[in-house]
């Protein structure tokens, strides 16, 4: 039976890429189970197919996944390249936290891209980003679809991989694609001065084939990730600052708020933990026990 994988799904087909390079338009054929869960094909996902005419088939099977992501809707990703922008929009914390909990509490790799750096003149804004992000570890990378800047940095830490390019409307991730995938134009889309936000161009989820031999994923901007399924206890392990701390503090199951011994709060009193960070896990830990509440 041929085998592939799913490079695109628009309105129930699935657009499957077989080992020869072929793409055939498939339809889904029964409930696949993993782990006794029901499973819906994703974008990524590993395929067996039959072919039920030229360029179609159908979907028998799905292979176990090891990784899998709600929003965007993909399987099977390496690493996560979440795109922010200097300017047009400026700057925001907050949605790039959001996703970096999602895309560890999956073990992808991450790599931070900040886009638009043309329009700056002061280094000290692309420094200051770096140093939110340097006690957890992620490399933090200013590109510039004009002058080039930070492309080929980008381009070998996507290649041999699948990567999900994610990142808020309006933030230049279409654009920077396009540099990255010569002879293939994705639509781009302006933002709007009065929201300071851009309008959606990216409607569905598709792998795309590099040169190097990786993959990127081309997915709608997010504004909003629920933490959904997610314990109180889970939190912290998705902040690589704390995680690497909380082995050290006094009780065991510590969430980092109020707790004596806690080994985070005295490396956030410190200044090894950057507060903004910290803030950010406060949110996020209102809103998991938040939706406990209503849950029960």
């Amino acid at each position: 039976m041929p085998a592939g994988q799913i490079v695109k799904a628009i309105s129930g087909f699935y657009y499957v890429r077989s080992e020869t390079g072929e793409v055939f338009q498939c339809r889904a054929r029964g409930v696949f189970k993993f782990e006794k869960k029901k499973l819906t094909p994703l974008v990524g996902d590993f395929v067996e197919y039959d072919v039920t005419g030229l360029d179609e088939g159908v979907v028998t099977s799905v292979q176990p996944r090891y990784s899998e992501l709600t929003r965007p809707p993909i399987a099977n990703v390496d690493q996560a390249i979440v795109v922010c922008s200097l300017r047009e929009p400026h700057f925001q914390q907050m949605p790039v936290d959001r996703f970096l909990v999602h895309a560890e509490r999956e073990g992808l790799d991450i790599v931070i891209v900040m886009t638009k750096r043309d329009l700056i003149e002061d280094e000290s804004e692309i420094e200051r980003v770096r140093e939110i992000y340097h006690a957890a570890g992620y490399p933090v990378v200013a590109t510039s679809i004009h002058t080039g800047e930070g492309l080929d940095e980008v381009r070998e830490r996507l290649a041999g991989k699948v990567s999900v390019f994610a990142g808020q409307s309006g933030v230049g991730k279409s654009s920077l694609l396009n540099q990255l995938l010569p002879g293939r134009r994705l639509e781009t889309g302006s933002v709007s001065k009065k929201l300071g936000r851009g309008r959606h161009t990216t409607r569905q989820v598709e792998l795309l084939p590099l040169d190097s031999g990786g993959q990127v994923a081309d997915t709608p901007g997010f504004s909003q990730l629920a933490f959904q399924g997610m314990e109180p206890t889970d939190l912290g392990a998705c902040f690589p600052e704390m995680r690497e701390r909380a082995e050290a503090c006094r009780f065991r199951g510590c969430l980092h708020l109020n707790e004596p011994g806690c080994e985070v709060k005295e490396a956030l009193l410190n200044g090894e933990i950057h507060p903004d960070r910290y803030q950010h896990y406060e949110t996020f830990m209102n809103e998991i026990k938040e939706a406990l509440l209503r849950r029960y």
